[in-house]
């Protein structure tokens, strides 16, 4: 039975009271689609095998962040609690701490849902409540929100049954940024870079019961799903922590390389094309290896979705050393390969 907005509200008040009616009620059901994809997107690329200078190497090449004042949500990859390039390094999540805090953020949250894992297991094994106390931030386990903290979203022309949930806090943020690894995934995402880490922005299971995350990993379109959530909103900046990789298996273990990149830029098409195009320079295999990778399900359907650049000519990639120029010149003509 489709789930209607209707019946949603009647579920959340079941599971949360009056008060979670109330409140999921004030989000609107259906989030626009985004406008037209920019002209140019660029994209910072820092060859280092420093996790904390790779993301301020990049950072310096952009524009500014305007942080202050204002509410930050950062989102890692706490996917499981295997160490990097499994989730998150620690230190790449303290850096960007570092630089919210400089910036004078009025609030930092870091959240995220895990997919293989309780997600205040992974983050107490993760040590990020530690990592997040100097900053004072707060560190939040999505999974964990009561209902009234959801809002159901229907994806205009997606391919989901019911739409999704997305989280309250995630929504009411003043500025979101990402932080993901750079990993191939055997579970049908065939790979795991800025669109697949936004899975962990919406709810595995509603107030019904529903299983969200059964439906993505159950379908044919798993990969167009997975393009689709990330219309529900738009990051002020991407790092990509590609210092080390998995080339095969993933998400959580795999055959490891060791590309001793840093990506940066707000645009997801890109940063993930530039990523699938690493991939291939350090010997992945299976379907992320062959083929345009314009022509990859995830960043095919996100650039129909215009959530970034249409083609490999509209990536600009800048760097700062004779190192990071010949990792470039090699990703630039891997990009334009057939």
């Amino acid at each position: 039975m489709r789930l209607t907005r209707r019946r949603f509200l009647a579920a959340a008040a079941t599971a949360g009271g009056a008060a979670a009616l109330h409140r999921l009620s004030q989000f609107p059901a259906v989030l626009a689609a985004p406008g037209s994809a920019p002209a140019v997107a660029r994209v910072a690329l820092i060859k280092t095998s420093s996790h904390q200078e790779g993301v301020r190497r990049a950072l310096r090449l952009l524009e500014p962040l305007r942080l202050q004042e204002r509410s930050v949500v950062i989102k890692p990859n706490l996917n499981s609690s295997n160490p990097f390039p499994a989730s998150t390094h620690n230190e790449t999540l303290r850096t960007l701490l570092e630089v919210c805090q400089a910036a004078q953020a009025r609030e930092i949250v870091v959240a995220d849902r895990s997919g293989m894992g309780d997600t205040a297991a992974v983050m107490r094994e993760k040590g990020i409540e530690s990592l997040a106390r100097p900053f004072a931030a707060r560190v939040m386990a999505l999974n964990a929100l009561p209902a009234a903290e959801w809002a159901w979203k229907a994806i205009p022309g997606g391919h989901w049954r019911r739409g999704v949930l997305f989280p309250a806090p995630v929504e009411r943020a003043d500025v979101i940024i990402q932080t993901c690894c750079l990993k191939t995934h055997r579970f049908g995402g065939q790979f795991t870079m800025s669109l697949k880490n936004s899975v962990g922005m919406v709810a595995k299971v509603g107030p019904d019961g529903y299983d969200y995350m059964q439906e993505l990993h159950s379908s044919p379109l798993q990969r167009t799903l997975i393009a689709e959530i990330n219309v529900l909103y738009r990051p002020a900046m991407v790092v990509l922590d590609g210092i080390e990789a998995f080339v095969e298996g993933g998400p959580e273990a795999g055959r490891l390389a060791r590309p001793g990149v840093v990506l940066a830029g707000s645009d997801r098409v890109a940063i993930d094309a530039v990523g699938v195009a690493l991939l291939r320079m350090h010997g992945v295999t299976g379907p992320v290896a062959s083929g345009p990778i314009f022509a990859q399900e995830q960043i095919r359907r996100a650039v129909e979705l215009g959530l970034g650049v249409p083609s490999p000519g509209a990536i600009e990639l800048v760097t700062d050393s004779t190192e990071g120029e010949a990792v470039i010149r090699a990703v630039r003509t891997e990009l334009v390969r057939a």
